[in-house]
């Protein structure tokens, strides 16, 4: 049966306000259709260069111009990385992703030092993804020449809202940057954040855009907002759990293929209802004591529930081969010292000027 693309905000919305019940067994059906509902997949996210970042994504600690108590650190050594992806493997992880906050991937030597992490951990037999912010097709082939698995670069939410939490960069980036992906054969990881104050409108029209790429992500992230003070989203509510459930299995009937992803906001979730996200098509998480900056379940935590469960961690590469990396000496892709001219919509978004003039609480 071919995979539909060509959904609408209509149809999306009425999968997503259907009777619970209802709801959740048509996902838990399509979910056992296309994989297997005992397996899940497990990565651990490493922020490779920590603060400092230009962007001013409301949601954000790693925001330079927000008065957060995140300590900025600059990019990690190979070797400091390398010990990082034999400690997620020993702790059970097939994947390493690691994230810099940086607006864009620039040449230069920071960006080789990237390419030889991504060797590094390839040679270790783990799937690597990397979330850079936006890159060209040169760049993306240079990862992919590296060894690259998959690269994240998420929505975050509807075209719509998007204007509402970013104004340093605009939704076409963000599909560019796909497209640019998309161009190589590493695979996509594209999710977004739910509890940003949008409506359901606005999660349908996420789901609209990601379904309507062809082929869709491999892989699709689905955040519960973990707000952190001094962010211009500090006083957001907590999503319900009803709504987390709803929205991972929407996205497993929109998407049935895709490997919808458990990620951040697990340490507000129980047991069983991250079970219940498990039972509606969620099958892959986060491991490991912290999601770049916000906190995240133990992994030890974790492989208790998997076993209480009768979860089964997934092997490394069984959706799709593993690369061989080519050497930096033997590259055939040369950087081409790009420098290309992302959006800067530059509009104003009240709460994140607001979040700006704070002052730092002593």
């Amino acid at each position: 049966m071919a995979i539909k693309h060509h959904w609408t905000k209509e149809e999306i919305l009425a999968i997503y306000n259907k009777p619970f019940m209802e709801l959740l067994y048509e996902a838990a059906t399509v979910h056992r259709k296309h994989h297997d509902p005992n397996t899940v997949q497990v990565s651990t996210l490493l922020s490779i260069k920590t603060g400092g970042c230009p962007e001013d994504c409301g949601y954000c600690p790693q925001a330079a111009r927000y008065h957060t108590d995140i300590e900025g650190n600059g990019l990690m050594s190979v070797n400091q990385v390398k010990a990082q992806a034999l400690r997620a493997k020993s702790s059970g992880s097939s994947r390493v992703c690691m994230g810099a906050a940086w607006r864009n991937v620039k040449d230069g030597p920071e960006f080789d030092n990237v390419l030889e992490m991504v060797r590094t951990i390839n040679k270790l037999d783990m799937e690597v993804c990397c979330t850079l912010g936006m890159l060209t097709e040169n760049q993306a082939k240079r990862l992919e020449e590296a060894g690259l698995y998959a690269y994240n670069h998420n929505l975050d939410t509807s075209e719509e809202y998007y204007k509402e939490v970013i104004s340093t960069r605009g939704y076409e980036d963000r599909l560019e940057t796909l497209g640019n992906v998309r161009k190589t054969n590493v695979t996509v990881c594209s999710g977004g954040i739910i509890g940003m104050g949008e409506s359901k409108e606005d999660r349908a029209g996420m789901l609209v855009a990601l379904a309507r790429l062809n082929p869709q992500p491999e892989s699709v992230p689905i955040n519960a907002l973990v707000p952190v003070e001094g962010t211009p989203m500090e006083e957001q509510e907590p999503v319900p759990i009803w709504d987390m459930v709803r929205m991972v299995a929407t996205t497993r009937i929109v998407m049935p293929e895709t490997q919808v992803r458990l990620s951040a906001g697990r340490t507000n979730m129980s047991r069983e209802g991250q079970a219940m996200c498990f039972f509606a098509g969620a099958n892959s998480i986060f491991a490991g004591d912290k999601l770049l900056t916000t906190p995240n379940p133990d992994v030890s935590e974790d492989m208790l529930m998997f076993q209480d469960l009768g979860l089964n961690v997934q092997k490394p590469f069984e959706k799709h081969a593993q690369r061989k990396s080519v050497e930096k000496e033997a590259s055939q892709v040369e950087a081409l010292g790009e420098k290309p001219k992302w959006s800067r919509p530059g509009h104003k978004i009240e709460r994140n000027l607001e979040a700006q003039g704070k002052k730092v609480k002593a």
